[in-house]
């Protein structure tokens, strides 16, 4: 690919005021936002939908995108009344993403659950279909992120999901690290993104994920370096540094500047991302 085309920097909404939050990115040279609702705080009313579209006007002329890390909250449950309460949550987060003009939103499949168990395949394929297109209709792609555990940690299962519901990709490289598909060398994290590499429109970017602790920022380059290969190698070009301790996050964004430096002294890398 052509390493002068750089991938846009984004960073978390990490810090409630909006205004103190442009001012970091700014500071810190990144190009966007990722803003993840709360479940607990998504704007119920005329007056709230309101007060949030004033405060999210205010990261102009900052890209954001969007993203719902919403526990146990599941399209594909089994009992169809949590199905369609779930399909409720994320066609209100989808008007409300289309009202900004936001044009992106990642949602997930069993974030939450300890078991699969609840879930309904058939169900889940379906009424992720329907969201994606429900989302398209309203200029706003949803994009379904592969997590630790469960369906979407299984590179197999994950494409059939994208292939059968139409959803573009976001790829989460610490997930891909410690889930045991990649652990028991049975896949490689690229196996994530090589079915569907022109549906990869974000990454999340930090090592590795640790129960109890969260996100684990990289230590040196070495730690990323060949997942990061994967990311410029099918041209993916929104990298969110998804650490939210701001020396982890400044951190993780020296490293990536470092590895964004070395790569722009290549015109081309080989079939394994690696520079020749």
């Amino acid at each position: 690919m052509n390493t002068t085309m750089k991938p846009k920097l984004a960073l978390c909404n990490f810090l409630e005021d909006a205004t103190e939050l442009r001012a970091f990115a700014f500071r810190r040279a990144f190009s966007g936002i990722d803003w993840s609702f709360d479940p607990s705080t998504v704007p119920a009313t005329p007056l709230e939908e309101s007060e949030w579209v004033k405060d999210l006007s205010t990261l102009d002329p900052l890209e954001v995108r969007y993203h719902c890390p919403f526990y146990q909250i599941d399209l594909g449950h089994e009992d169809p009344a949590k199905a369609k309460a779930a399909e409720a949550v994320f066609q209100r987060i989808i008007r409300l993403v289309s009202k900004v003009e936001g044009k992106y939103l990642t949602i997930h499949i069993g974030l939450g659950h300890d078991s699969t168990e609840p879930l309904s395949w058939e169900a889940t394929i379906e009424n992720l279909a329907s969201l994606v297109q429900y989302g398209a209709r309203r200029g706003v792609t949803i994009c379904l992120e592969n997590l630790a555990w469960g369906w979407t940690s299984k590179p197999q299962l994950f494409e059939k999901l994208i292939r059968g519901s139409g959803a573009a990709v976001t790829f989460d490289i610490g997930h891909a690290y410690v889930c045991e598909s990649v652990r028991s060398q049975a896949y490689g994290a690229q196996d994530f993104v090589t079915p569907h590499a022109d549906h990869v429109l974000n990454a999340h970017i930090y090592h590795k994920e640790v129960s109890g602790l969260g996100h684990m920022p990289p230590d040196r380059l070495e730690d990323i370096q060949g997942r990061l290969a994967i990311l410029q190698a099918i041209g993916c070009m929104w990298w969110v540094l998804e650490v939210r301790e701001v020396n982890g996050l400044l951190q993780t964004k020296r490293i990536l500047d470092e590895y964004l430096a070395q790569s722009e002294r290549y015109d081309q890398f080989d079939s394994q991302g690696r520079a020749p």
